[in-house]
Parts: C-alpha cells; sequence; structure tokens
C-alpha cells in the first residue's frame, strides 16, 4: 500500500472514530446533567453522595470527551504529531477515568437503591403537603408502574394527611392507587369505594367541622403491589445503559489510540521520506545557467553535424 493512501485511510477512521466518540461523549454528558439538574426523576431527589459522585464523574468524562475528540479531529486533519501525542495522552487518563467510573457505580449500586427506598418515603410521607412536582412524580409512578406505595398500600398510613384521619385500614388513598377512578377537583385522594360519602369508620379530625370534610373522588380495585420492584427495575435499567454507554466509549477510545498510534508513525515514515529525498536530490530542478549552457551544447552538436 502507497504512504499516502495509508494516511488517507488512517485519517478518515480516525475522523469516523471522532465522531462516534463525539456522539458517546454527548450521551454520557446528558446523562450526568439529568441525574444532577432534572428535578423530574427520584434520582435528584437521592442525598446520595456515592449518586453525586458518580454523576459528576458522568459530567466531567463526558465534557472531556468532547473535548478532545475536537482536538482529534484537528490533529487529525492538520497531520500534526504533537496534538497526536497530546490527543493520545488525554485518551489514557480518559480511559482511566472511565473505569473508575464505572467500578463505582457497580460498587455502590446497593447503597444508591437504599437511598432511592429511602427517597420514596419521604415523598409518600409528604404527599399532599409538598410541591406538586413531587405528587406528580409520585402519581406517574403508581399509574404506569400499576403499583402502590413501596412495599404496598399500607405505606400510606404514613402519609401525614392519612394520619390525620385516624384510619386503621388505608380506605383514602391517592387516586393514581387505584386501577380506575374518578377524581375531584379539590382532592387528590379516593375512597376505595363507589360512594362519595365518607365511610362511617373514617374518623374526621377534629379540627374540621362537618361543611369542612374533605371531598375525596371514588376509585375502584386498588393496586396491592409497592413500587419497589418497579423502581429497583428502573434503577437497574438506567445504572446497565450507563455502564453501556461507558464500555462502548473505552472500547472506542481503544480502537481509536491504535488508528492513531499507526497514524502518527506513519506520519513519521513519510515526514523521514521527504528529508532523505531532499538530502539526495537537494536541488531536483535544473537552474537556469544550467539550462541555458545544456541549450548551447546543443545548438553547438546540431552545428557540427551540418558542417559534417
Amino acid at each position: 500500500m502507497k504512504l499516502d493512501l495509508k494516511v488517507q485511510l488512517l485519517k478518515f477512521c480516525s475522523l469516523l472514530l471522532n465522531f462516534l466518540l463525539l456522539a458517546l461523549g454527548l450521551s454520557v454528558t446528558g446523562c450526568g446533567a439529568w441525574i444532577l439538574f432534572d428535578r423530574g426523576n427520584f434520582l435528584s431527589h437521592l442525598s446520595s453522595e456515592e449518586l453525586s459522585a458518580v454523576a459528576f464523574s458522568l459530567l466531567t468524562v463526558g465534557c472531556v470527551v468532547i473535548a478532545v475528540s475536537i482536538l482529534g479531529c484537528v490533529g487529525t486533519t492538520t497531520e500534526h504529531r504533537l496534538l497526536l501525542l497530546v490527543y493520545l495522552g488525554f485518551f489514557i487518563v480518559l480511559i482511566l477515568g472511565q473505569l473508575f467510573v464505572t467500578l463505582l457505580l457497580l460498587i455502590n449500586r446497593n447503597k444508591i437503591e437504599d437511598s432511592v427506598d429511602t427517597a420514596l418515603d419521604v415523598l409518600i410521607l409528604h404527599f399532599g403537603n409538598s410541591s406538586s412536582s413531587d405528587d406528580v412524580l409520585i402519581n406517574n409512578l403508581q399509574i404506569h408502574r400499576r403499583c402502590c406505595g413501596r412495599t404496598g398500600r399500607s405505606d400510606w398510613l404514613k402519609n401525614t394527611f392519612i394520619k390525620s384521619l385516624n384510619l386503621s385500614e388505608p380506605h383514602v388513598l391517592p387516586c393514581s392507587c387505584f386501577n380506575s377512578f374518578q377524581s375531584s377537583t379539590d382532592s387528590i385522594w379516593c375512597l376505595e369505594n363507589l360512594n362519595l360519602d365518607v365511610p362511617q369508620n373514617l374518623d374526621v379530625p377534629q379540627n374540621l367541622t362537618a361543611t369542612e370534610t374533605p371531598v375525596f373522588g371514588k376509585g375502584n380495585s386498588s393496586y396491592e403491589q409497592g413500587c419497589k420492584q418497579a423502581l429497583s427495575d428502573w434503577l437497574q435499567e438506567n445504572v446497565l445503559t450507563i455502564v453501556a454507554m461507558d464500555i462502548s466509549l473505552m472500547v472506542l477510545q481503544v480502537v481509536q489510540v491504535a488508528v492513531v498510534v499507526s497514524l502518527y508513525q506513519t506520519l513519521g515514515r513519510k515526514t523521514s521520506l521527504k528529508e532523505a529525498n531532499q538530502l539526495i536530490d537537494p536541488d531536483p530542478t535544473p537552474s537556469e545557467d544550467d539550462q541555458m549552457i545544456d541549450d548551447q551544447n546543443q545548438s553547438s552538436v546540431i552545428q557540427c553535424t551540418n558542417l559534417q
């Protein structure tokens, strides 16, 4: 294979891998930002230091991958060997950093899962009294996963509002706990029957008058299964997704390191051949004086031939 053709082929492979790395780097950065700043997922409610460390690491690794990929594109396009060396150095550091993030996530997976359970208990405790976004978060979880509470519907007896009703059984539940329900415009709670009246065994808090008795919606067939397993499956899916992205990034980086090393060596041979050619034939093109002498010699030869 000709040297120039090999250089062009290696440059194409390097640029292609850089674009793939850039896309994965953007994805990893998005994952880190999603964990840290998106208030619409359970991970943002966790106080886990391990998860925060993973999120910051993902955000940092993603940003560095983006910057290094751009550097690699510049170095490959310009055939600048020094930039390629810097590029390789960053890649080695990145691979070690990603190994650390992956191991940190896998080792602390159980601690993160415990933090998810604790966060869900806190959200259940303050449901109805907390921000509307937190209430929407629990309602969406219970509706889409068809579950109620963390381990079961009895978890709702810990809720501050349910406690105020002095219930021994969870007759009143969030409407999202029911398979079918008709919510009230004045309340996010539903009764576990088709009657809008407050059941006789439901003690109205003493601080409420008859006219202040809550108006509940009506629900039917409450879910018995808790949301713990659904949350565990959801967390497992996200952990596996992040680990798969990290491993894919490392595999691409290892391949890219091999390509860039080969490109660096090929460019070195190309430079050496150019220098050797210049030493052997430093001035391959004839000068104007040499050309004039050659023309005069040719004219003399022609004249001699004519005289003969």
